[in-house]
């Protein structure tokens, strides 16, 4: 019935009709963008403030923001109302939604993202606003100055709304490059000019005009532009200034001298931008000019702390986010001094101290590159969280799809380069050489021939060759003249056309030959072949006229000459399955169809409010026609009655390319003024189409000739090359065909990136031979049966392929970057080993075996003696630790003497002899030790038929074994066969008899008895509600203990964790979270594990917190009842230099009291207080850690998370381990340290 409640909503509704008829004009979906890369001519062209940055391509701003959910920068707005070149960008300091915008055309805007609007324009202002800042000293005061001045300060709005000029900043003797307000000191501002000086305005001092001159430059005419300006954050005076060729300058603005002249590795490097770090006090950061070098500065330091290569091209500039990018799911928490994870749902990290920011700065900074690349590469982690490469930076006039393969789109753009995307990734594989000029029209060589013909506005038409990357053919018989469209004829690969500004349409062969010149009275703006025959060509003309030419012929003159266009006729399209029909777009805003065959135009479509630019028919529908404007706007029209379909208004400027693939025809690509190409689905249109194939209809009803598809009223019928050909392979197969029907269609009607990886997956289910996928399966989204397999096989790649692969490129990865790809791949997967041992190939040995005590102490201490070995070898002190560490005495000892420090030797002796050190045990005479076996088995994917024997047989040699058998069969995840034969070997009863057991159980009310047997069956999963509601009952009395409800929540703990996770118990499994945690809390007291308390009753509080359960505790009870417990042990925890002691209060007394008998004593002595392993104590080699549980650097062995980022102490590991079972992370993953 809920349909029928819905439908009468809907018509309940006053403006249902309306809605509908919105509903019924959802034609055209886009589904991706192609983003612009930033432009290289001006400054100030990229900005940041908080979670969001911005940056310009010549006539468009792109924002992005932080989607915290991902924990990625997305595309959040494109704002494109400037007309010309933008010239400066400036966010507002006050308000993190306002940002100010300048252009050529002597036009200022305020934009506000979040609206994703214009709020104020001011227009026609007096020169060019070369730079633009917005005023630190008020909310709504935007400053600009033209290249000589003077500065211009518009107040936006209030009552002194309006434009004044500064009193002193005019009159410039050099070009202003950049001006910076102070941050803190009112209306003091810095000019940097051309000619390397400053000038320095502060009311109330006197004015410095041209000053501070690099030394090199002082008593010549000599230019060293002054390519960045910032002041120091914390300083009323001291300023860095960068110019081009002398390098980096502080500044004193008030005595005019220099501080500090700060020296770069070579005399060639030459520094482009720089950028304060925020987050690191006396820190700042540079982009070289040449070559894209980041490097890392400290105001103290005259050299750079790092040096980052991150490009090959060099920075334009660059800008540091005020604020790291928050991670993934950290929610700020009012408690003091305890820290969870990064990724967890408690509390953020820790802020780094300063010796830590003065290594590795924490900040994240917008790096824009000269070849348009932008990116956000995070400096402390040394790695890109965003990269956006090579994207052009001007309108883009043009895009086609490549012949053979529907997946590689090439576009021109006016920045003078030709690129080739892959538009699955949506990233640039290949790029024209460029210095083109402007390239207007592009056209791919038929086939596979990988050329792509461009042709340009000064330098004639080129041929490029995409896989080689060279330009192989130049023609010039247009002179400097501009040529506005180049087609490759599809039917001869031999025949090349171009129309220019000279007015001649030429035709010449590939080798340069020409074969006519088709003269016209005006410049000629379009040409296309026919696709039924390969002689005959069409023109768009200045002159209003449309031509068509027969090329077989020595006639210069055309054919046919179609008049009735009002203005230039920019483009010409000859339908692909309509012999003789062909369109023209006009300046005059219609789009003609004329029919050659008639001699006559026989349909106008109107519609666009400008000039008409891009034309494309659709491959398999013959009345499909799109056409794109300078309105900004894309129209879909059926030509057999004139109508239009859709209008897309999603483009912010022009739209001049439009283009389909024959073999994908539903999905379009445009380009635009914008610099963006969209992809486009255009499957709505086709809807009856679809549903036909899925309904397995005739394929009458399918697909049908041309001339009963264009009578009018016929629904949409497929008549292209690409629905013939699957028609003819569907009639080849015998047997069921449906499936290999519905791919084939789903392939050529679906949009990229999805359909093929939605067949494979399918394949699987229905039991495809694995080695049938095809290669790119990998790289999709795979079942879950493949996803370990498949990443491992990609570590194990990139470990051992051969360097040769990668040979070449730009940005080509390092072996050393390989194999770190391949450590971490492993690292997620769980194979901590492997990345342990990339890790020691890799020459990070710190690293190594910070995390080498997840796998195993053994493990560890193995590791330590290779290192050991190793230094030995390199006979460096730095051996000795290791060997302590390790209890390898008799190593240290020989070390020692080998070196003729027999003093050192004899001390370590003697402090072994005295048990001051763990000594090494060696293993078994017989060779490698039994617990070598055991730890070759663990690396086995566990759990192992050898491991589970393994560990039944030992088992079943303690005393008092039952539960721990019965722990052992609940946790192990095989099918019901192996669960049964090692119920067997366990002397346990079958899943089957489990079950009756665990329902004689319940009707007996035995909780414990219940919980056990439905945990060994085949549905354990139904224990959780009854052993969850059992604690709950117990917890919401006055009188109960830990020792009654610790027994069947310890129990419950062991539930298999595919099962705990799964989404329909989530209730469930976030209430058995909570109550572990909280009884682990107890615990950890009880047991004297001071470290983690604080940080189990916070997970316990946050979890409560932020998920939906039904538990008898409070958050605030919880708090209490920690401040007791922090208030009653206070005395013997205290160290000297905390506060002075505080008694607790009378009511903390009763809440501890009432704690305390709850607890009881700890049964087993021997488990009590912390724990410790080998090397706590030691100073630590590797780098920085913090414990997401205290917020303090981890000192000895660190344990990592799930997530592969989060660490604690391996000691805190241990302890959380044997409280509660499961990860800090509140993830319902178990923690293993063991």
């Amino acid at each position: 019935m809920a349909w029928m409640t819905y439908i009468s909503n809907w018509f309940e509704q006053d403006d249902w009709y309306e809605g509908l008829q919105r509903a019924s004009m959802s034609q055209v979906r886009q589904v991706g963008l192609l983003a612009a890369g930033c432009q290289p001519w001006n400054k100030d062209v990229c900005a940041a403030s908080g979670d969001r940055f911005a940056y310009c391509a010549t006539l468009a701003i792109y924002i992005y923001q932080l989607d915290h959910r991902y924990n990625e920068f997305k595309l959040h707005a494109i704002m494109s109302e400037h007309k010309k070149t933008i010239t400066a960008i400036s966010w507002c300091p006050h308000n993190p939604d306002l940002f100010a915008s300048g252009s050529t055309d002597n036009l200022v805007i305020i934009w506000n993202v979040a609206e994703q609007k214009v709020i104020a324009k001011l227009d026609s202002t007096k020169g060019i606003p070369a730079s633009l800042n917005w005023s630190w000293n008020a909310d709504n005061v935007v400053a600009f100055v033209s290249h000589r001045g003077p500065l211009f300060i518009w107040t936006i709005s209030g009552p002194d709304s309006g434009v004044t000029v500064h009193k002193e900043a005019h009159s410039f003797l050099s070009d202003i490059c950049i001006f910076r307000w102070h941050t803190h000191k009112k209306g003091k501002v810095v000019f940097g000019h051309i000619d390397g000086s400053l000038s320095i305005f502060q009311p109330g001092n006197k004015n410095q005009k041209h000053v501070l001159r690099p030394e090199s430059l002082e008593g010549t005419d000599e230019e060293d532009p002054v390519t960045a300006l910032e002041w120091d954050p914390l300083s009323t005076d001291y300023l860095l200034v960068v110019n081009l060729h002398y390098g980096i300058r502080l500044v004193d603005s008030e005595s005019l001298s220099c501080i500090t002249t700060f020296n770069l590795p070579s005399a060639a490097a030459s520094v482009q931008c720089l950028a304060w770090v925020p987050s690191a006090p006396g820190m700042f950061v540079t982009g070289d000019s040449q070559v894209g070098v980041l490097r890392i500065w400290n105001v103290s330091r005259t050299t750079p702390i790092d040096n980052l290569k991150l490009k090959k091209t060099g920075f334009h500039c660059l800008h540091v986010l005020n604020s790291p990018p928050k991670k993934k799911f950290s929610v700020q928490s009012p408690a003091k001094n305890h820290y969870t994870s990064s990724t967890s749902e408690a509390i953020p990290p820790p802020t780094l101290t300063q010796n830590q920011a003065f290594s590795l700065p924490p900040g994240h900074a917008v790096c824009c590159f000269l070849d348009g690349g932008v990116g956000l590469y995070d400096m402390g982690a040394k790695k890109w969280d965003f990269l956006r490469d090579l994207g052009h930076v001007e309108t883009i006039f043009d895009c086609k799809f490549k012949p053979d393969d529907p997946n590689l789109l090439a576009t021109a753009s006016f920045d003078g380069t030709i690129k080739v995307w892959d538009i699955n990734t949506l990233t640039a594989v290949y790029t024209s050489p460029g210095n083109e000029g402007v390239i207007y029209s592009l056209s791919w060589a038929p086939g596979g021939l990988n050329c792509i013909a461009g042709g340009t506005s000064r330098n004639g038409a080129f041929i490029w060759n995409v896989q080689k990357g060279k330009i192989i053919q130049r023609f010039n018989e247009h002179g400097t003249n501009g040529i506005f469209c180049i087609a490759w004829s599809h039917k001869d690969s031999k025949r090349i056309a171009t129309c220019s500004n000279d007015g001649f349409c030429i035709i010449r062969t590939i080798d340069g030959k020409v074969l006519h010149k088709y003269k016209h009275p005006a410049a000629v703006f379009g040409c296309d072949w026919s696709q039924n025959n390969k002689d005959m060509i069409a023109t768009g003309c200045e002159d209003t006229n449309v031509r068509v030419y027969y090329v077989a012929t020595s006639s210069d003159q055309p054919l046919k000459v179609f008049s009735g266009h009002t203005a230039k006729v920019f483009h010409v399209k000859w339908s692909p399955l309509r012999e003789g029909i062909l369109c023209s777009g006009s300046d005059d805003g219609t789009v003609r169809i004329w029919d050659y065959t008639q001699d006559a135009c026989i349909s106008i479509l109107s519609g666009h409010t400008a000039p008409v630019r891009g034309l494309m028919w659709n491959t398999e529908i013959p009345y499909l026609l799109v056409s794109g404007s300078w309105d900004y706007t894309i129209k879909v029209w059926d030509t057999r009655e004139g109508t239009c379909l859709d209008t897309v208004y999603d483009h912010g400027a022009d739209v001049y390319g439009l283009t389909c693939h024959p073999s994908r025809p539903f999905t379009m690509a445009s380009c635009s003024r914008d610099s963006t190409v969209r992809l486009w689905s255009l499957t709505p249109l086709i809807t009856p189409v679809q549903i036909n194939i899925l309904a397995d209809r005739s394929w009458e009803e399918i697909i049908g000739n041309t001339d009963y598809a264009i009578e009018a009223g016929t629904p949409p019928l497929l008549c292209g090359k690409v629905s013939r050909d699957i028609r003819q392979e569907i009639e080849k197969l015998t047997g069921n065909s449906r499936m290999k029907k519905l791919r084939w269609f789903s392939e050529c009607l679906s949009p990229p990136g999805g359909s093929d990886n939605v067949w494979n997956l399918v394949a699987v289910i229905k039991g495809q031979d694995d080695s049938l996928l095809p290669q790119n399966y990998c790289k999709g989204i795979m079942h879950l049966k493949h996803l370990i397999k498949f990443k491992t096989s990609e570590a194990q790649e990139l470990t051992t392929v051969k360097m040769s692969k990668f040979g070449g490129g730009i940005g080509v990865p390092t072996k050393e970057e390989r194999l770190k790809e391949a450590a971490e791949i492993h690292l997620r997967l769980g194979q901590i080993q492997r990345y342990c041992e990339l890790m020691v190939e890799l020459g990070e040995w710190d690293k190594a075996l910070s995390i080498a005590p997840g796998v195993s102490v053994k493990y560890w201490k193995k590791l330590m003696q290779r290192r050991a070995d190793q230094l030995i070898q390199e006979d460096k002190d730095d051996v000795i630790p290791y060997c302590i560490a390790t209890g390898d005495v008799k190593k240290l000892v020989h070390f020692f003497m080998s070196r003729g420090q027999l003093k050192e030797a004899l001390l370590v002796a003697q402090a072994a002899c005295e048990g001051n050190m763990q000594t090494l045990h060696v293993s078994t005479p017989n060779g490698a030790s039994y617990f070598d076996d055991i730890y070759k088995e663990d690396f086995n994917d566990f759990p192992s038929v050898g491991y589970r024997n393994l560990a039944a047989d030992l088992l079943l040699m303690i005393p008092d074994n039952e539960l721990h058998l019965i722990k052992l069969c609940a946790f192990y995840p095989g099918c019901t066969e192996e669960i049964n034969d090692l119920h067997d070997k366990c002397k346990l009863p079958t899943v089957e008899e489990c079950m009756q057991l665990a329902e004689t159980a319940h009707a007996d009310d035995n909780i414990f008895e219940t919980v056990k047997y439905y945990l060994l069956s085949q549905e354990p999963e139904k224990a959780l509600p009854i052993g969850i509601s059992f604690v709950k009952e117990y917890i919401s009395s006055s009188d109960w203990t830990l020792d009654t409800i610790y027994p069947v929540l310890d129990l419950l703990s062991y539930i298999r964790t595919e099962k705990l996770l799964l989404h329909t118990y989530t209730e469930a499994r976030n209430e058995l979270l909570i109550l572990c945690g909280y009884i682990g809390a107890l615990l950890a007291i009880r047991r004297q594990y001071q470290s983690i308390v604080p940080a189990l009753y916070e997970y316990t509080s946050q979890l409560l917190k932020r998920r939906e359960v039904s538990v008898p505790l409070k958050i605030e009870y919880l708090s209490e009842e920690l401040d007791a417990w922090r208030a009653c042990t206070q005395s013997t925890n205290r160290s000297l230099e905390d506060s002075p002691y505080t008694p607790p209060s009378d009511s903390q007394r009763m809440v501890h009291a009432a704690l305390l008998k709850r607890l009881k004593e700890e049964s087993l002595k021997g488990i009590i207080g912390p724990d410790f392993v080998t090397g706590s104590n030691l100073p630590s080699h590797s780098d920085i850690h913090i414990s997401c549980l205290t917020g303090l650097k981890i000192q000895g062995p660190v344990f990592f998370l799930e997530d592969g980022k989060s660490a604690i102490s391996l000691n805190d590991a241990l302890m959380w381990a044997k409280v509660n079972p499961f990860s800090p992370l509140g993830t319902g993953i178990r923690l293993n340290p063991f």
